[in-house]
């Protein structure tokens, strides 16, 4: 057996404008199942002339995927990130087979179960139990394979009052529940994952997080797409980027999400000036070198909330006899200011440096910075007798902090957003005093 969970090989979806799916009724439903093998046979004796001959060069036509290739094995759990309209909905649903691709192929091994977007996969006159077994049924699983699923899927989902109502009496929050249930747990080969994390309360998320892990642990597949670039990072060891319908990037997950966060900036975790003419400069001091390092002297481009992260500059003094205070401005993603740090090192504090190349290392300490990511200023400046600033690189450097699901960090148990610029791990003590 390959070890090739999905191959796709240049897919590509052409859309025209303005043409909208028509709701189904469940007998559409059923029949299109019913003759799908026979749409099938005649697509292959045919040919696919048709899709050949849409060129996609109108104004009313746009393409939303083009020349898509990859291929995932068997156990990866892999992040699918891009902006808005970058053709990650698009993609999920060709792997889903809700679409069929414009051109190109994809081979998947196994059986697929999906979670999209709130109301893909549920038919709505049907009640939660009769959807839990379409589904299974969808996946090719028999009676009694669901049946033996059916209480711990209808217990992760917690709606056992409302398992005999029909699903479009359902809250969002409830039908997101049910659907990752049914998803994650009637043992697909591949699961596919799209914004679970956008509906439903904080304590059935971390559920959520956790079941994918599972997932990955016991050899299967997942792909997650989400805004939500820290449990990317959490969930996942590779991601895909897509951009305006193709393939940015695929690698390792930390560098691809520095690569989408700072997509637009052209900042990441380590830049360079070795044209003296176009370095932020004066003429008493230039700019050489950023960059974002670990504790081992390795660049990084994400920081685990629990460990130290230092930034460090080197840089020229051209002109003896002023004293320098290297300064770091540190930015989250919405511009807030979060700190300002100024080179205190009682070596240098009060001393007028010779002419020379030098290195600035700033060390912050773990468990205090909130997770996301950061931008760097940097600056040299001069404070006595009088302010100067000598240079500022306003986003010289740009890192991102990943928090882990372990509880021993300041989130504890709590799997949701946690608010706030920085993030202490402090002390705690509770006191009984009476009932």
């Amino acid at each position: 057996m390959t070890d090739i969970a999905i191959r796709c090989n240049r897919l590509g979806k052409l859309y025209r404008i303005g043409e909208r799916e028509r709701y189904k009724a469940l007998r559409d439903t059923l029949t299109d199942a019913l003759c799908a093998p026979a749409r099938h046979l005649r697509s292959v004796l045919n040919g696919s002339a048709k899709e050949r001959s849409v060129t996609g060069n109108g104004d009313n036509t746009f393409w939303a995927l083009k020349d898509v290739s990859f291929e995932v094995k068997h156990g990866e759990v892999v992040g699918i990130v891009g902006r808005n309209g970058a053709g990650k909905s698009t993609l999920l649903k060709i792997l889903s087979r809700i679409t069929k691709p414009t051109e190109g192929r994809v081979r998947i091994n196994g059986r697929v179960s999906s979670l999209l977007e709130v109301g893909t996969g549920f038919h709505p006159e049907l009640t939660g139990r009769e959807n839990i077994f379409l589904n299974g049924a969808i996946l090719g699983m028999k009676r009694a394979e669901i049946q033996r699923k059916f209480d711990e899927i209808v217990a992760f989902a917690e709606i056992e009052k409302f398992i005999d109502t029909p699903v479009k009496r359902y809250s969002s929050g409830m039908y997101v529940r049910l659907a990752f249930a049914v998803a994650a747990h009637l043992e697909p080969e591949v699961l596919v994952v799209d914004e679970v994390l956008a509906v439903g309360d904080i304590a059935f998320q971390r559920k959520c997080l956790n079941k994918m892990q599972d997932v990955g642990r016991q050899g299967r597949t997942v792909l997650f797409v989400s805004h939500n670039m820290p449990a990317i990072t959490r969930l996942c060891d590779r991601a895909i980027l897509l951009s305006e319908g193709a393939v940015a990037k695929d690698g390792p997950v930390t560098q691809v999400v520095n690569s989408y966060l700072h997509s637009d900036l052209k900042t990441f975790a380590e830049r360079e000036w070795p044209n003296p003419d176009t370095a932020p400069k004066n003429d008493i001091v230039r700019l050489r070198r950023a960059r974002i390092c670990t504790e081992e002297g390795q660049t990084a481009e994400a920081i685990d909330i629990r460990r130290k992260v230092g930034i460090e500059i080197e840089y020229d003094v051209m002109r003896a006899g002023h004293v320098l205070t290297p300064n770091y401005h540190f930015y989250n993603e919405e511009g807030i200011c979060v700190f300002v740090l100024h080179d205190l090192d009682p070596d240098w504090r009060y001393r007028p440096r010779p002419a020379g190349q030098y290195a600035s290392t700033a060390w912050i300490p773990g468990n205090l910075l909130a997770e996301g990511s950061l931008l760097v200023g940097v600056a040299i400046s001069t404070y006595h007798p009088a302010f100067v600033i000598h240079l500022y690189e306003r986003d010289a450097v740009a890192f991102q902090v990943f928090d882990s699901l372990d509880g021993d960090t300041a989130r504890g148990d709590f799997a949701g957003h946690v608010p706030g610029v920085v993030r202490p791990l402090v002390n705690w003590s509770t006191r009984y005093i009476s009932v």
